[in-house]
């Protein structure tokens, strides 16, 4: 009886230490290091780059992978980014698969030896953000990756086929708009002028503008192809984010 209460209270010792970490401020590190601390802020230095104080400690953000204060949870992109340069997203779907959105750190100071992230807020989901599961690498959102990830979970490859669909749809109808575009402009041009109608008075060649007609419908039908080929991408982009919190229940 003894020893098991002895067990009991050092599974409750491990459950609650590791509660209170998930729940103090920390820095993941790309060393896979993880670095807990009172106080994490992103601020630049005297050269104007970015750093992390970690309490009194500055470490430079080409180091860390993750960070969690009072603000958020966010992740560092630079592996995603062309020139490999640290920017950070926000997470806003935590789960088995977490969704992150990127932010834009404001350079003017909020407050004393604090700056904070500009415009926090919840976009729609699409494919310029980024996901990932646990503290793994990020992914960019999109259709190969996804489908890749969640394989598991047929309700969500269900939503994400729907996803490729109208983002199919949307792409076909944004080159009939290009097209519907080009027309009116090659009409528009090689019908300007004037055109011969009949004779006046005394024999004389009588003139009047030829017809755009056919220009502006053309030019009226891409930009309907144009507004349509939109809305239906912009609402087949909800079934990604339909397909994260699928997985996540």
């Amino acid at each position: 009886m003894k020893k098991l209460l002895i067990v009991v209270m050092a599974c409750y010792g491990l459950n609650a230490r590791s509660q209170t970490n998930e729940s103090k401020n920390y820095v993941h590190l790309y060393s896979d290091s993880t670095v807990y601390a009172q106080k994490i802020r992103l601020r630049p230095d005297f050269a104007g780059s970015w750093i992390l104080r970690v309490d009194s400690r500055r470490i430079p953000v080409q180091q860390v992978k993750f960070f969690n204060n009072e603000d958020g949870f966010f992740a560092n992109t630079k592996k995603l980014n062309f020139f490999g340069e640290s920017s950070f997203s926000e997470r806003i779907i935590e789960g088995k698969i977490n969704l992150y959105q990127q932010v834009v750190y404001d350079p003017i100071q909020y407050d004393r030896d604090y700056y904070r992230f500009r415009d926090r807020t919840r976009q729609t989901v699409d494919t310029r953000m980024f996901y990932n599961k646990g503290l793994s690498d990020l992914k960019k959102v999109n259709y190969p990756n996804l489908v890749a990830d969640m394989a598991d979970n047929s309700k969500s490859l269900d939503m994400l086929e729907a996803y490729r669909r109208s983002r199919s749809t949307a792409v076909a109808m944004y080159v009939g708009a290009g097209a519907a575009f080009i027309a009116s402009a090659v009409t528009l041009f090689s019908g300007s002028g004037l055109k011969q109608n009949g004779t006046t008075f005394g024999n004389m060649p009588k003139y009047e503008t030829k017809s755009s007609t056919v220009s502006f419908l053309l030019l009226g039908i891409g930009s309907g192809l144009s507004l349509g080929g939109y809305l239906i991408q912009s609402n087949g982009s909800r079934n990604i984010e339909r397909a994260v919190e699928a997985y996540n229940n």
